[in-house]
């Protein structure tokens, strides 16, 4: 804090009211989306699960077409208007579930069919982010001297090459079958992380910097969220198939590996936005 006071600009203070109405709209909307999903895959409640949805969709809207009215919205109504901002957001969005997807489905994999312990879980699980801390500053430094757009584009080819590795993984894998493949799908995250940050923050004006600084908070607590519902959904499925936990876990990476390659597609649309914004 003592150093942030001595280092950042003065910032004027905001005279709007923090808006509790829109924070709340916010708030239920995407709780109900959530518990919606979660709802869905257990498969007791069906028509209560509709219903949550359901009231997501109608709060989404009411919380969208008031923020559009507000001088100081909650939701940046009018970033999204510029295409890199919300391409960006969406391959975030789609990225950090695909992430989440093998994140929270593999552990059970690996304790469950695989008898390990949670050490043993946690020491297969560190080569993704271990790769992620080696390769994200590297594409940092990179994303300032050539395109961001397109180095996001392939590290999210990479990632979701990786992604489908780690599906068509052996059922019974070994410690080096799941090393290289989650090796691999973490350095394309890492790859895509830091260019893509960089762009979205960037496409925002200066004076609107926190906006977008709190949407790629936002971007990625919403990837994880959905990533993690969507796991308990696909092993729900898993379970009523009779599949168990390791069909459950394989529908996970699938719908993981399916967001990776949303993200991916997203990010090369992005390169011909960026491309043409240029020629402009």
């Amino acid at each position: 804090m003592w150093l942030a006071a001595r280092v950042l600009p003065p910032t004027p203070r905001s005279r709007h009211r923090f808006d509790l109405l829109g924070a709340a709209l916010n708030a239920l909307t995407l709780g109900l989306l959530i518990f919606g999903v979660d709802e869905l895959g257990r498969g007791e409640r069906g028509a209560w699960a509709v219903g949550e949805l359901a009231a997501a969709a109608l709060l989404g809207a009411i919380f969208v077409t008031r923020e559009r009215a507000r001088t100081a919205p909650i939701l940046p109504v009018d970033l999204f208007r510029r295409p890199i901002f919300a391409l960006s957001v969406g391959t975030s969005i789609c990225s950090y579930t695909a992430q989440a997807s093998a994140f929270v489905s593999l552990p059970f994999l690996f304790e469950d069919a695989g008898h390990l312990s949670q050490i043993a879980t946690g020491l297969l699980m560190t080569p993704w982010p271990a790769i992620v801390v080696v390769v994200a500053p590297i594409a940092g430094r990179l994303s300032d001297r050539s395109s961001p757009t397109l180095l996001g584009a392939m590290g999210l080819a990479v990632m979701t090459a990786g992604m489908a590795l780690l599906l068509v993984m052996p059922a019974q894998p070994t410690w080096g079958n799941v090393a290289w493949r989650m090796a691999v799908s973490g350095f394309g995250f890492g790859f895509f992380q830091s260019p893509n940050n960089r762009l979205l923050v960037g496409a925002a004006p200066p004076e609107r910097s926190g906006a977008a600084s709190g949407m790629l908070s936002t971007a990625r607590l919403l990837g994880q969220t959905t990533g993690t519902a969507l796991v308990a959904l696909m092993f729900g499925v898993g379970a009523a198939s009779g599949a168990g936990v390791a069909g459950g876990v394989r529908l996970s990476l699938l719908a993981g590996t399916i967001a990776a390659a949303g993200a991916t597609v997203i990010s090369f649309v992005r390169v011909g936005h960026r491309r043409d914004a240029r020629r402009g």
